[in-house]
């Protein structure tokens, strides 16, 4: 693929007319893990990479680089994110502008998050935001789930869990 012609066409659109050094970066890196397995003979549909530029631009908020959950919500917002958790903005209010807390509530007692404080340590992280110790586990990141928020880490987590797919819920 001629790199100069893909982000001529990228910096179009999605991006709007314009790549930081940052996004180019890590499409750069996306491109550079690509280019690695398909000289390994894991010869993988373009398709493919379609998908997960376009996942990662979506889950990055277009920045194209690993990020961690924020979960720094209003209470009003609160009640559009999780309306079945939080029906009232008086039942938001107690997480609201509380990451941790609220990261405890939504995350916890599920996708393998049984201790106290999982939920928050096993918030979403990456290039695609992976959640939950379960799927931190299955992704040998368990004892290290800082990790997925480093460029190496949750590149291969993009492309061992599209591979895999890790992320089809099947």
């Amino acid at each position: 693929m001629n790199r100069t012609t893909f982000l001529a066409y990228a910096r179009r659109a999605p991006f709007g007319g314009r790549l930081t050094q940052s996004q180019i970066d890590g499409m750069n890196a996306i491109l550079d893990e690509w280019d690695r397995r398909q000289s390994t003979g894991n010869v993988i549909d373009n398709r493919w990479l379609a998908y997960m530029l376009a996942t990662v631009f979506h889950e990055t908020g277009g920045t194209m680089q690993p990020v961690t959950e924020n979960l720094n919500y209003s209470a009003a917002r609160l009640t559009q994110v999780w309306p079945s958790r939080f029906p009232t903005i008086a039942s938001a209010k107690p997480f609201a502008q509380n990451p941790r807390k609220l990261a405890n509530k939504v995350y916890g007692g599920r996708m393998g998050n049984a201790a106290p404080d999982d939920g928050w340590l096993y918030r979403g992280r990456g290039l695609p935001q992976i959640t939950g110790k379960e799927n931190y586990d299955k992704l040998g990141l368990a004892d290290a789930p800082e990790t997925a928020a480093e460029m190496p880490t949750a590149i291969r987590i993009l492309f061992d869990g599209m591979i895999r797919g890790m992320f089809t819920g099947q």
